[in-house]
């Protein structure tokens, strides 16, 4: 869960069932220990809006790196990726990445890169910054390096894709 919205339909949905939530969360719903016996319920209600409940203890991860890489990109985090997501999961980098792959079928910089796509398309649509800003305000160290990295993600330039105005822009939580 990405936007304010969809945090607002679960909760009333929940709600609704008498289910209780304590919070929601980036990826996470915290429920009351009254909701132990109501799993399929749950499992229904987030079927139903387009979320799953995660059992398994890898996939686990796999989310929380996901969203800590949102967060990131979100933040404007300076920080090395993988000392990053080591000491935000406290799990050595080489394991979460092997983890990420096997079950992603990229690394965890490619899907960053491709969630940083996905902020530079949002920038490029609001026009209120320049390649240059952009490039700054993702760490790039020129605007070259992520023009290049743009076009070879999306096959077109920055300048195409402002110009085209077809803009198929994913939620960042559905990317892969």
């Amino acid at each position: 869960m990405v936007c304010e919205r969809c945090k607002g339909v679960l909760k009333n949905e929940f709600r609704d069932m008498g289910i209780e939530v304590v919070q929601i969360d980036l990826g996470e719903v915290e429920f009351k220990d009254s909701a132990i016996g109501q799993i399929e319920r749950i499992r229904e209600i987030l079927t139903k809006n387009g979320f799953e409940l995660i059992e398994d203890v890898n996939q686990t991860y796999i989310v929380d790196i996901k969203k800590h890489l949102i967060n990131a990109l979100e933040n404007r985090s300076e920080q090395n990726l993988s000392e990053y997501l080591a000491q935000k999961l406290n799990r050595d980098y080489s394991a979460l990445s092997k983890m990420f792959s096997a079950k992603e079928g990229l690394t965890i910089e490619k899907y960053f890169i491709l969630l940083k796509m996905e902020k530079v398309k949002e920038e490029v649509q609001m026009g209120t910054k320049t390649f240059s800003e952009i490039a700054y305000d993702l760490n790039y160290k020129s605007s070259s390096h992520l023009a290049k990295q743009f076009k070879s993600v999306t096959g077109m330039s920055m300048s195409e894709y402002k110009k085209v105005q077809e803009w198929n822009r994913r939620p960042l939580d559905q990317i892969v």
